[in-house]
């Protein structure tokens, strides 16, 4: 349905039911599936066929609805994992090795950057940070000559940076290395990075494509378009025989447009297993179904509510892409012209004690480590994802003590304004 708008495909891509066939997508709650000789399976096993064997790797719903994300994202194949978490390391390591080296932003979720710096660095694997709005040379500068990967989030969570992803594909391509954007805050709706150039992207869909906590996703999409084999020295994984699979190569027998995803499924979630339960799958589709709709009143909210923030006499400052007088207000009209998201930043005057008396106060946005909810969300990192560390550390990580984080749902505005106005009030 490539030719369809964004709304159409939110609603009916990756799956067309047959004559007679369920008009919703099946849940194939099965871990097996049975065949009528060993021949027919084993071409399974030989990549010489289509079909299913074993839901850890594969599963007829999970793809129905990974199907749905290619075509809303513009890319040419993509897979289900168990979490964002699991489809950024998956996206990394498919390319990466021990003695391989990562250029990252380090404007990032908290997680994904333990994941790299601290993880993946155990596995021998390198990484160099660099500022989301730093130059072209200080990007070009960080690349090394085992550099296998570039990696950003369009919207970084929760400092609302915005990625250059122009700017960031441009140096990637130029060292001859894909990018990986995160795309998890503005989805498809809002942002398309693949338009951008970006090669690969990945989702948490727990957030706003599931919309309303109900499962925990992540999602790989690959672009089609960075040429594997036009570098094959530096990725030998897609592109020298894979012994632990009949000695198959990868970016020769499924092209530029499916290798990175039959290699990462074949491989990594065979011996990994990240699988996305299919009826998480199938929760999931439920929430694409009305993205496109939630998508506009998060934005709205969000907007709504940075503005009201930004007037306030207690609050220090105000971390929203969609404002006029934010620092990424003009690379967000680039890449987010419809908007971003409903997450909301923002550091209240009285450090700490300010930040505990507001959160007291809070009587519709409910205290979560969630975000991007149908239902509004807000945290206080001091005092509770970060509360290990001290004022002084806080600071150091750009996370100051008086800093809230607020996930505006789809709630009036009205009501989450007049809540967080008598919340503030309330500080003394």
């Amino acid at each position: 349905m490539s030719d369809f708008r964004m709304e159409t495909k939110c609603v009916q891509s990756g799956y067309r039911p047959g004559n007679g066939e369920p008009r919703q997508i099946p849940i194939i709650q099965s871990t097996t599936f049975k065949y009528d000789t060993s021949e027919d399976m084993g071409k399974l096993f030989d990549l010489e066929a289509e079909g299913y064997f074993y839901t850890r790797l594969q599963n007829p719903t999970n793809d129905y609805v990974a199907a749905k994300l290619a075509d809303m994202e513009g890319g040419t194949a993509a897979m289900l994992t168990s979490s964002g978490q699991a489809a950024n390391f998956f996206a990394l390591f498919n390319i990466c090795e021990a003695g391989s080296h990562i250029v990252a932003s380090s404007s990032i979720y908290g997680g994904t950057f333990n994941l790299i710096s601290v993880t993946m660095k155990k596995m021998g694997i390198d990484a160099t940070f660099v500022a989301p709005d730093c130059t072209e040379e200080e990007l070009n500068a960080a690349f090394k000559e085992n550099t296998r990967a570039v990696f950003g989030e369009t919207i970084a969570n929760p400092a609302l940076t915005v990625l250059d992803i122009e700017k960031f594909a441009k140096a990637a391509h130029s060292h001859g290395v894909p990018l990986v954007v995160d795309n998890t805050f503005p989805t498809p709706v809002n942002c398309r990075p693949i338009e951008w150039g970006a090669d690969i992207v990945t989702h948490s869909t727990t957030k706003y494509m599931d919309g309303h906590g109900a499962a925990v996703g992540g999602a790989i999409i690959d672009s089609g378009n960075f040429d594997w084999m036009a570098h094959a020295d530096k990725f030998p994984g897609l592109c020298t025989p894979d012994e632990s699979y009949h000695g198959v190569t990868y970016a020769e027998k499924f092209g530029k447009e499916g290798a990175f995803i039959t290699k990462a499924t074949s491989q990594l979630m065979r011996d990994l297993g990240s699988i996305q339960a299919p009826q998480n799958a199938y929760i999931l589709n439920l929430g694409l179904e009305s993205l496109h709709v939630r998508m506009e009143r998060h934005v709205e909210n969000g907007l709504a509510v940075a503005e009201f923030l930004n007037g306030h006499e207690k609050v220090k400052s105000v971390s929203y892409p969609g404002l006029p007088t934010d620092k990424y207000y003009e690379v967000a009209q680039k890449y987010l012209p419809k908007g971003g998201c409903g997450v909301v930043s923002f550091e209240l005057e009285g450090g700490r004690p300010a930040a505990e008396a507001f959160m007291k106060e809070l009587k519709l946005a409910a205290i979560e480590t969630h975000v991007a909810d149908a239902r509004t969300c807000c945290l206080n990192p001091a005092t509770s994802t970060h509360r290990q560390m001290t004022d002084e550390q806080l600071l150091a990580a750009g996370i100051p003590a008086g800093l809230i984080r607020i996930s505006c749902g789809l709630e009036s505005k009205e009501d989450l304004i007049a809540d967080l106005a008598q919340a503030l009030d309330a500080i003394n």
